[in-house]
């Protein structure tokens, strides 16, 4: 996506409008419900016409709108724009049937990733490597039973039997995103490095995965059925 998109133009303005610590508070004081610059005034104890000046900003920024009172048509109330938050989130990936988490060995981040993967997200999920080894280590199996997952653990497979056209790839070590130049390539990076051979570098390598996994799960779509 290009900076020049209208959306990433339009994150930029509210990002903007928002680095100002008073026009966060105005926000977070709309958060909940209604209130008059008045009476924002008073709650933030700042002077009227700053209060002015950040709704200016915050309305030019699309953040917030104006409604007259059905009282005292004199008033004029504040009320947050909640999509204009909402539009903050990194947009949506394409649809895609299914997940592949790529590492070198498909032995450890690879597995325990689609593991993960599979236990909280809609998509499908499988896992592949570009030099894979003769099974899954013993610490990633273990490390998967601890959380209440299951590896198999003579598992492993190479990305030319696994990856598909229409998969989105995710490599999960940098060797696998600088091998994966030719046919597949991988659509994300994630720089996880090898975890050590103890059970606490398991364990963390297992707590960056699953954090990773998080974040991207809510904004990838799965594909229509056919």
């Amino acid at each position: 996506m290009s900076i020049e998109h209208s959306s990433v133009q339009r994150r930029a303005r509210i990002h903007a409008a928002l680095g100002d610590p008073a026009r966060l508070a105005v926000v977070d004081t709309l958060t909940l419900g209604d209130a008059s610059p008045g009476e924002i005034a008073r709650a933030l104890d700042l002077p009227t016409n700053l209060v002015a000046h950040h709704v200016k900003v915050l309305h030019e920024a699309g953040l917030l709108v104006r409604v007259r009172s059905e009282g005292d048509r004199r008033r004029t109330y504040l009320r947050l724009e909640p999509d204009a938050l909402a539009s903050l989130a990194a947009p949506t990936l394409p649809p895609v049937p299914r997940v592949v988490f790529v590492c070198t060995h498909n032995s450890a981040r690879s597995q325990l990733a689609a593991a993960i993967w599979t236990d909280r997200a809609r998509i499908p999920a499988a896992s592949a490597g570009t030099d894979p080894a003769a099974q899954v280590h013993p610490r990633a199996v273990a490390v998967a039973r601890r959380h209440g997952l299951r590896i198999a653990a003579t598992g492993t497979a190479h990305v030319a039997d696994v990856v598909h056209d229409t998969d989105l790839v995710v490599a999960v070590c940098d060797n696998a995103h600088e091998d994966l130049t030719q046919g597949v390539r991988p659509r994300l990076h994630w720089s996880v490095p090898a975890p050590a051979d103890t059970d606490a570098a398991f364990e963390a390598t297992f707590a960056e995965l699953a954090a990773r996994i998080a974040r991207l799960a809510p904004v990838v779509e799965p594909a229509p059925n056919d």
